[in-house]
């Protein structure tokens, strides 16, 4: 797949990100199902080489180059270690990854990526991977997974926040974030506030004085104001609520996607000018489809605000 062999040849895909454990294979295998019942023509790459038990079949495994397991015992490496040589070996080693993508011309690509932090957040292996693929004239977008249940822990969603924004400025690529398993956001306790709050990241000020309300917190009560104030100045991040087993769900994703990679605003797909101008405007109406998502997934709390009202 040379730069000239790919000149007049543009592909759209996902690069999906995320820490362990928040769902990134699952979200590919089930936007690929997705996207093939559209039509699109989708191929799977694992570039996790600790990635060994796949649920489904892919098309290019970066296991056929390095695996984590041969690093650890032949360099004597832990896993974090060993997975930072591994993506360092795939960088230097890029050209074997350009030769295998170029069997995948013509298909829409996710890329399932592995789920160590600080791969997105300040080492560079990976987001020069990701230029490499921009200069094959990948038209790419970050997918950036996290649990939602983060959601329900004033503490961690902050912390969430925080590992969100420094990946955006990292990666330099498109961006969306998602909260993924929305069937499971409420399994380690009550949402503080309304769904849109979260997904919108709406004023922060509000979480700062919930989260000081907890004795342990308190004394941290400045330096949890400095971190909100750097998310709220950037005012880059918010969020899209997924459920993979939810099929309107996959589609709000999947429009936020093909708004950031583009995929909009070509010819793959037969389009009414109707879903053109509205991928171009934004009049997805987001503000209902998070009322829905809270309807579906998140337990009124109206008992709770009766409660509070009466101890008032």
């Amino acid at each position: 797949m040379s730069e000239g062999s790919r000149g007049h040849s543009v592909a759209f895909g996902q690069v999906v990100i995320g820490p362990p454990g928040s769902g990134k294979t699952t979200y590919c295998h089930a936007m690929r199902e997705f996207l093939t019942q559209i039509g699109r023509r989708v191929s799977v790459v694992n570039l996790d080489p600790a990635n060994e038990a796949l649920p489904c079949p892919c098309e290019l495994d970066i296991g056929q180059l390095i695996t984590l397991p041969d690093v650890m015992g032949s360099l004597g490496l832990g896993p974090n270690g060993g997975l930072l040589y591994c993506m360092e070996y795939l960088e230097t080693n890029v050209d074997w990854l350009q030769e295998k993508l170029e069997g995948l011309k013509g298909h829409y690509v996710l890329f399932d990526c592995p789920g160590q932090v600080e791969l997105y957040t300040h080492h560079n292996s990976l987001k020069n991977v990701f230029a490499h693929l921009t200069k094959w004239n990948f038209r790419l977008a970050a997918v950036h997974l996290v649990d939602s249940h983060y959601c329900t822990d004033p503490g961690k969603f902050i912390s969430v926040l925080c590992t969100s924004l420094s990946t955006m400025l990292h990666v330099e690529l498109p961006h969306v974030n998602i909260l993924s398993k929305m069937d499971l956001i409420e399994q380690y306790g009550k949402l503080a506030f309304n769904l849109d709050y979260y997904t919108e990241v709406l004023d922060l000020s509000y979480l700062v004085d919930h989260l000081a309300s907890d004795p342990f917190f308190r004394n941290y009560r400045r330096l949890n104001e400095k971190l909100v104030e750097v998310v709220e100045d950037y005012s880059l991040v918010s969020f899209v609520p997924l459920n993979v087993q939810d099929k309107e769900s996959m589609q709000q994703v999947m429009q936020a996607v093909d708004k950031a990679n583009g995929y909009s605003f070509g010819d793959q797909e037969h389009r009414s000018l109707e879903a053109l101008m509205s991928a171009a405007v934004g009049a997805d109406f987001h503000f209902s489809s998070t009322l829905a998502v809270q309807e579906k997934y998140v337990q009124s709390q109206d008992k709770a605000v009766e409660e509070e009202v009466m101890d008032l």
